[in-house]
């Protein structure tokens, strides 16, 4: 797997790709997206459509990348197998974002200035494509998230900074905070404090879960001092005992893996942990994070008993890629598989539809294919199939209907889940945000 390494050779990257889009000429297209890139003659545009895969396989949240990863290149040999897009087979170019911004960065230049893809499917960590659209949008790649829940993105697509070259097929957290307040509630919680990673994805989720549980009739003890804690950090021993402090009916605590394991055992190890329930989000539900973060003294997971939410997947589609991934893979699909087929499924459709293999081409139908009116498919080789007949569609995905929005967004369910005593995750309700 290629990674752009060293500060000089991303610097000459993005110089070069700020100057490649400086000398093109523009315009605007239907929906409004404008494209430098527009002018380009039938002859001058790619023949091929080329995809970029932009997941974390390392990093902080790399138990729950490596879920997701393998859905990105089963979604291409599919569509390759019924005779790819626009005549050709799709080509996928896999980066590691290495749950690093600057990784994130650097592997996001590549893709767009040496690899010349037109859509990626990417980032997962907010953080990373916070970075990643940054080039994107000026090279005119669309960048497709399968996990990138942060609030800021609707926030920058609704002041036109995006240009319509953005979109993530998992909801915003301004949903998911909601449904977490609504957990909250109907546990009966009245006080909490709340513990976040200081990025977008931990401070946007914070104040949109603060707004929501007040708005309920809850109070958030630390709100007037938030605890949000450096993702670089190797201990967490203060953190731990000022988010628990106050004695909280619970605990809300909007973690990555890796690190947020860290600061779950130093609560426990400090004696905080007894009397308060954990809700968690989506950045810690993986298989691999009870063992994470241990068991006590007493043989018994430290994290058995917490709850949390998830965005869930609830699509027409979904049995079919239940069913695709046993018979190519084996087993079931990991957290955010279907989120991440679904994004690579809407580029391949949107190339056909727009008939060329570029960004521009794909920002301009995307909404198109995914949303009313057009006939539904849960196929993406029967989606193909019609659009190469000129017909319109409407994409029904695994995660959900993915109807995107003019800000890239979609509105989707969320699972409830909690770890038992056995360190085993399951499933054991759902709840949608009202």
């Amino acid at each position: 797997m290629l990674r752009v390494r060293g500060i000089f050779a991303l610097s000459l990257a993005v110089l070069a790709s700020g100057f490649l889009v400086a000398c093109e000429e523009t315009s605007t297209n239907s929906n409004g997206v404008t494209s430098p890139g527009a002018n380009l003659t039938s002859s001058e545009k790619p023949k091929q459509l080329k995809i970029g895969n932009l997941l974390p396989t390392t990093g902080d949240l790399a138990s729950i990348g490596q879920q997701m990863v393998g859905a990105v290149p089963l979604l291409v040999e599919t569509v390759n197998s019924c005779g790819g897009v626009n005549g050709e087979k799709v080509e996928l170019v896999e980066v590691d974002s290495q749950t690093d911004p600057k990784a994130g960065a650097a592997g996001m230049t590549k893709l767009a200035t040496l690899d010349k893809v037109a859509g990626v499917v990417g980032a997962f960590a907010s953080s990373v494509s916070s970075a990643a659209v940054s080039i994107a949008v000026p090279n005119k790649v669309m960048l497709v998230s399968p996990g990138s829940t942060s609030p800021v993105f609707s926030e920058r697509a609704k002041k036109g900074e995006l240009k319509g070259f953005w979109a993530r097929t998992a909801p915003p957290d301004t949903y998911q905070a909601l449904a977490l307040a609504q957990l909250a509630k109907q546990k009966g919680f009245k006080r909490v404090s709340t513990v976040v990673i200081n990025n977008d994805y931990g401070v946007g989720f914070e104040k949109a879960f603060v707004q929501a549980f007040e708005k309920s009739g809850g109070t958030v003890i630390n709100k007037g001092k938030p605890v949000r804690y450096d993702p670089k950090a190797q201990t967490f021993t203060t953190e731990a005992s000022t988010a628990f402090a106050g004695k909280p009916d619970a605990v809300i605590a909007v973690l990555y893996a890796e690190t947020g394991s860290l600061l779950l055992k130093s609560a426990y190890q400090q004696g905080l942990t007894k009397n308060v329930q954990i809700m968690l989000t989506d950045g810690v539900k993986s298989s691999a994070f009870p063992n994470q973060v241990g068991k006590g003294s007493d043989g018994k997971y430290i994290i058995s008993g917490a709850i949390g939410t998830v965005p869930g997947s609830d699509g027409k589609a979904l049995d079919n890629f239940n069913k695709l991934w046993k018979q190519k893979k084996g087993g079931s699909p990991g957290e955010f598989a279907p989120q991440a087929w679904d994004a690579a499924a809407l580029l391949t459709l949107a190339a056909q539809a727009a008939k060329e293999n570029t960004g521009v081409g794909i920002a301009g139908k995307i909404r198109e294919i995914a949303n009313a009116p057009g006939e539904e498919v849960t196929d993406v080789c029967q989606g193909l199939k019609l659009l190469k007949e000129g017909k319109d569609i409407n994409y029904q995905g695994a995660s959900g209907n993915v109807d995107v929005d003019e800000n890239g967004d979609v509105v989707g369910v969320y699972d409830v889940w909690t770890i038992g005593g056995d360190g085993k995750i399951k499933v054991i309700d759902k709840v949608s945000p009202q």
